[in-house]
């Protein structure tokens, strides 16, 4: 069976367990692995190690707020929603959403 044929059939995703792609990377020698703890078989995404999420407060993921020196501070420890292999293109679309709002809003 050609390899990508093997890929195809690997799981429901695509991807072989333990296999980085362009939307998954897992690397279990960071020294902070892992950050969040996940059900089990969920393997810990990586390729969003720090939240491209974090700036906007109408984010999809699980966020708190603390107040520190008269200044709100998005508060993320709970949230694990980058870190879900299955979010990436719910992930990409935010981005590209308050993007071309960004820019509609720039004329």
């Amino acid at each position: 069976m050609p390899e990508y044929e093997q890929r195809k059939s690997a799981d429901v995703s695509g991807r072989e367990k333990g296999m980085n792609s362009y939307k998954y990377f897992e690397n279990r020698d960071c020294k902070y692995y892992p950050c969040h703890e996940m059900p089990e078989g969920k393997g810990l995404n990586c390729l969003f190690c720090y939240c491209p999420l974090y700036g906007y407060d109408d984010c999809p993921g699980i966020k708190s707020y603390i107040e520190k020196d008269g200044k709100r501070i998005k508060v993320c420890r709970e949230c694990s929603f980058p870190h879900y292999e299955e979010n990436y293109e719910k992930i990409v679309e935010f981005l590209v959403t308050a993007q071309n709002s960004h820019l509609r809003n720039r004329k």
